[in-house]
């Protein structure tokens, strides 16, 4: 991978390291485009820090925002979700190749 791509998605992981962002990112995919008003309701944080955090998301290109009216509506952006899966993915063939090349020597003595 060149390093442009390694550190987007280092900045996607960093992003979904945080409790609070992974449970908006959820929330979004469930309930699809919400405001920060809406993302703020029923939660411990304000809706100012949930902007915060909608923010950090954003600047991964995790979420995306769009103005209706007076309101300001975030939704997932797939694409960044789309690599970090395809980057897990190579990782997990990764080990499963290794596990059966450890197998096949183990078998073979």
């Amino acid at each position: 991978m060149s390093s442009k791509v390694d550190q987007e998605l280092a900045g996607v992981f960093a992003a979904l390291g945080d409790a609070t962002r992974l449970a908006l990112v959820t929330r979004l995919l469930v309930a699809g485009a919400l405001s920060a008003t809406a993302l703020a309701e029923g939660q411990a944080i304000s809706r100012q820090a949930i902007v915060k955090h909608l923010q950090v998301l954003e600047a991964a290109r995790l979420v995306v925002h769009a103005r209706q009216g007076r309101e300001v509506l975030y939704s997932l952006d797939a694409g960044q979700i789309d690599a970090a899966r395809a980057f897990l993915d190579a990782i997990s063939a990764g080990w499963d190749r290794a596990l059966q090349r450890l197998k096949t020597l183990v078998e073979t003595d």
